[in-house]
């Protein structure tokens, strides 16, 4: 069972994905919490203290999922790359598409909060496309990730009704990367 605090962020990840930055408040995270009026308040005095909590809670969701969600080892080929960077972009658009719509709501309202996540994500692509030989793999990596948060966008958003399609993405990822 989790503590208060990890209890309180989670519903604070769930006001954020259902609500976007206005809607978090103290009475909002404890209504979402179930928990009496004031208890937010009791352990995150202010929003700043409770908007940092849920980054904090947010980066280590994302730490979590990554170890999840990633493969045992590093791709071996691009094919083996590109499957696995669709079915974590499927991972983030359906399971996970909360935590997503937090992840997004919380990168508009506070852009630095992200900028680590996103420059490791950037690093571990353009590690594991060095190792497959892939020339000018810093660019590379950057578009596949581009790629990626924009497909996530569309499915949360505009193609929200579609059934996402895993090979098409990893088709996309492969027409990316091909020479």
């Amino acid at each position: 069972m989790p503590d208060r605090r990890t209890e309180l962020m989670d519903a604070a990840l769930m006001v954020v994905a259902d609500k976007g930055m206005k809607g978090l408040t103290h009475r909002a995270v404890d209504a979402a919490a179930k928990l009496p009026e004031g208890t937010t308040s009791n352990y995150y005095r202010n929003r700043a203290a409770l908007v940092e909590a849920v980054l904090d809670r947010l980066l280590e969701l994302d730490a979590t999922l990554l170890q999840d969600q990633g493969p045992a080892g590093p791709p071996q080929t691009i094919e083996e790359l590109a499957a696995q960077l669709a079915a974590l972009v499927l991972a983030l658009a359906g399971e996970h598409a909360g935590l997503t719509r937090a992840r997004l709501a919380l990168s508009l309202d506070q852009p630095a909060s992200v900028t680590a996540g996103h420059f490791r994500l950037v690093g571990g692509l353009e590690q594991a496309l060095a190792v497959l030989g892939m020339a000018d793999a810093p660019a590379r990596a950057r578009d596949v990730a581009d790629y990626g948060d924009g497909v996530l966008l569309h499915l949360l958003t505009v193609r929200r009704d579609e059934q996402p399609d895993a090979a098409a993405i990893a088709a996309a990822v492969r027409r990316l990367l091909a020479p």
